[in-house]
């Protein structure tokens, strides 16, 4: 695409951010290259930071008028998109999502209005390449980009181009967003797959692109990758509830984990009991133990660590989800209400 096509799509780059002092200044710098090349408004959608993320955006801004700052008193990230789509998504044709700890190219922006305007897709979605640095946060980061972690998720393995139903989201049609009404804010987690299904359901088209990934930075220790998870799996469970569907075969494996690893506390009146439990453990740490000889991964060990903290949490959130009474007997929720059309 030539620089003159490219300056005639407006694009609107959206960052929620909740204390991102770390990190904000330099993704901003990061993203300069596409508020030049494309007509481009960045807004920096702040949940309420109070580690000085605020007043670096705003430095920023003062500089950059193409840089804006939004309070987002919902805190959330579906809330920030919608917002942000709510506030300047009449004067775009392109909603751009970024995430305020992950990297990417320098000329990722124009990447995919290139791909997005060569094949007539409504969404591009992108490939999620995981990296650590501390021991565990290299481990998880492993861990999430095998198939043990990931359970081939083509989104975060990679592939070639080609039309899918669901993906790591990077670029939308702001009229396709705003047609379907946008992400909806009673998600906190799982939010982009449930509005993937809705674009689906309405006859919009998704392309991953392997033009362009962003890098994305694992969390670096137990607790807080549990959580994740967990809140991963609940969010999982409420699209199943929300649309009547089915978890893929790829989420039916982990979601055993909880019951399995229940039964194995009946051993004492069976010893079978704990075959299942015992079985899950010996495969994830066999295919650890895979990655260390045949991949030569020194993490590989670690990673099957990580990979059966994901496993658990992400089961035991969504059954959590799925057997509460009072979430189940609750009216099926609508979308986002902030998207204007």
């Amino acid at each position: 695409m030539t620089d003159e096509t490219l300056n005639s799509v407006r694009c609107l780059i959206v960052i929620p951010c909740l204390n991102e002092a770390a990190h904000i200044g330099p993704l901003i710098d990061r993203l300069g290259g596409a508020l030049q090349a494309l007509e481009a408004t960045l807004v920096v959608v702040d949940g309420g930071s109070t580690d000085g993320t605020r007043d670096i955006v705003r430095h920023i801004a003062a500089k950059k008028p193409q840089v804006v700052l939004l309070d987002n008193p919902k805190r959330i990230q579906s809330a920030a998109v919608n917002l942000a789509v709510a506030t300047f998504g009449a004067q775009h044709d392109y909603l751009i999502r970024i995430d305020a700890h992950g990297d990417y190219p320098d000329d990722y922006c124009q990447q995919l209005v290139d791909e997005a305007t060569a094949t007539g897709a409504d969404s591009v979605v992108v490939a999620m390449q995981t990296v650590g640095f501390g021991a565990f946060q290299k481990a998880t980061a492993v861990a999430q980009n095998s198939k043990l972690g990931n359970g081939g998720a083509r989104h975060r393995l990679g592939a070639a181009s080609h039309w899918t139903d669901h993906g790591h989201h990077a670029l939308m049609r702001i009229a396709a967003f705003q047609a379907v009404g946008g992400y909806d804010e009673t998600f906190t987690h799982n939010e982009d797959a449930e509005l993937d299904f809705r674009l689906n359901a309405a006859g919009y088209r998704i392309w991953m692109t392997d033009k362009t990934s962003m890098v994305y930075y694992p969390r670096a220790s137990v607790g807080p990758l549990f959580r994740q998870y967990f809140a991963y799996g609940r969010g999982r469970a409420r699209n199943v509830l929300k649309h009547r569907t089915r978890p893929s075969l790829r989420q039916m494996i982990p979601l055993s984990v909880v019951p399995v690893t229940a039964g194995a506390l009946l051993a004492f009146i069976n010893w079978a009991a704990v075959l299942p439990a015992g079985l899950w453990v010996a495969a994830c740490l066999g295919y650890g133990v895979w990655m260390a000889v045949g991949q030569r991964n020194p993490y590989g060990p670690l990673a099957a660590v990580s990979a059966m903290v994901m496993h658990f949490a992400w089961s035991a959130g969504f059954w959590r989800e799925l057997l509460d009474r009072r979430r189940r007997q609750a009216p099926v929720y609508g979308t986002g209400a902030q998207v204007a059309p």
